[in-house]
């Protein structure tokens, strides 16, 4: 039993909406002498369970309408949950709806103290975090304007500042770390640093993966209201993109959607299909130099990557390449089907799981046609290595769309470890590979000027 202090607790919380072919059905029902439903109910949740503890820093991420935001505001309280149970143990700052609680003829300084009242402080203790909130917002004079007169950036950045600024015990965000522009976004991601180092717990919503990946503690993975399962960023991350690509299968009913923990890892690391993961193109090559034994693949099989490898600039196969050097991808693939446009991909992840970059060959513009089923194609990626030194993580792919249908027809999620050897490693993920000259200036006296 985990004896650390739960923050957040939700036990089979469901939440169902009534939905009616025609306004006129709902006042038809209410009024029903004889019960007769004329709705249909929409469960936005289904039985979902989670355990939040404090000083964790959890991400919750899934497709659009999977039941994110419900969750989040069922836990803040601004929705009921229809069954189920739910607490909170410690004070919430919400950033939901940002300025939502904005009167638009009040102006900022006005809306502040309104906030901060409805959030439960004195005016003496609005009083004090008065100077934080505006330092923090940045907008100048126009807090003293109604903030009907505000664009949208400059009303989001107030209702940030009032929302980032209360001392919260627990932080809620949804989506609201993209406010504003590109100086102010990285304030607040500094801000949300800071959090996560004072020990503040975190539930943290966000299409961007990246974010997740290098915030989040645990991440839960929600999908049509159910609760795929919980894990590593990682682990969820690559569940989700079989989600994103219709690769996942829902469960049949509410009481297979409440997973246990061995099927949760299951899913994290078992193709779609019901195939082990080690099958024939995961072993061919797999007593080879960086690939791994346990790599996450999925897909229609209409197209099989069956070997892959890394080659350096002699053309020998290696899974160390020397920074500043050319390297080569290769990638074989074996066509089981008519696939119109195939398109061959890879990308870099760093060991945290963070997408660094990568490429394909319709971006490249490099092949543009279709494959016809038993055809076999050598796939070759040539580049120069900028990376910083250290590990790093390859995964590639077949996709390509059939008619408006994006379908992914062999994905290898973490397959090739690759190493990069430098003697000089710079800030971030890349060599800026800046030429740097410094010149003697001699500068000439005032004297000389004026007797020029």
């Amino acid at each position: 039993m985990d004896e650390r202090e739960l923050a957040i607790s939700v036990k089979d919380v469901k939440k169902i909406y009534k939905l009616y072919d025609k306004p006129q059905d709902r006042l038809k029902e209410a009024f029903s002498l004889r019960k007769k439903k004329l709705h249909k109910p929409h469960y936005a949740l289904k039985g979902v369970n989670m355990d939040i503890y404090r000083g964790e820093t959890v991400g919750i991420i899934g497709t659009n309408g999977s039941g994110k935001s419900t969750i989040l505001k069922i836990i803040t309280g601004v929705l009921t949950p229809s069954e189920g149970e739910v607490q909170v143990n410690g004070r919430i700052s919400a950033l939901l709806e940002l300025g939502a609680g904005f009167n638009q003829e009040y102006n900022g300084i006005e809306n502040v103290y309104l906030n901060g009242t409805m959030m439960g402080f004195s005016e003496k203790e609005i009083d004090a975090k008065l100077p934080a909130i505006l330092e923090f917002a940045d907008i100048g004079d126009y807090v003293y304007q109604p903030v009907k007169t505000y664009s949208s950036g400059m009303f989001v950045r107030l209702a940030f500042a009032v929302a980032i600024n209360i001392e919260p015990e627990i932080l809620i965000v949804d989506e609201a770390l993209s406010v504003g522009d590109v100086f102010f976004q990285a304030k607040c991601y500094h801000k949300f640093e800071e959090f996560k180092e004072m020990g503040k717990t975190i539930v943290f919503v966000s299409h961007d993966l990246s974010s997740i990946s290098k915030y989040c503690d645990r991440v839960f993975l929600l999908n049509q209201g159910t609760l795929l399962g919980e894990g590593s960023a990682k682990d969820m991350i690559d569940a989700y993109k079989r989600v994103l690509v219709g690769q996942y299968e829902l469960p049949e009913d509410e009481q297979q959607a409440l997973l246990q923990d061995d099927q949760i890892r299951r899913m994290a690391s078992a193709a779609v299909d019901g195939t082990q993961k080690h099958n024939k193109s995961a072993q061919d090559g797999a007593d080879k130099p960086g690939v791994n034994p346990s790599l996450l693949e999925y897909g229609t099989k209409q197209a099989l990557i069956e070997s892959f490898y890394l080659t350096d600039d002699r053309g020998v196969r290696t899974n160390a390449v020397l920074k500043g050097s050319e390297f080569t991808l290769h990638m074989k693939v074996r066509f089981t089907d008519h696939v119109p446009a195939p398109i061959f991909a890879f990308s870099f992840k760093n060991v945290q799981g963070t997408e660094i970059t990568g490429t394909n060959s319709m971006i490249e513009k490099a092949f543009l046609e279709s494959a016809e089923c038993g055809q076999v194609k050598e796939v070759t990626f040539t580049q120069r290595m900028t990376l910083q030194g250290g590990e790093y993580l390859i995964s590639m792919g077949v996709t390509g769309y059939n008619g408006d249908t994006f379908e992914v027809y062999h994905r290898l999620y973490d397959a090739l470890n690759v190493t990069v050897v430098s003697d000089k490693d710079t800030v971030g993920f890349y060599d800026m590979e800046s030429r740097v000259l410094v010149k003697n200036v001699t500068e000439t006296t005032g004297s000389d000027d004026r007797m020029a």
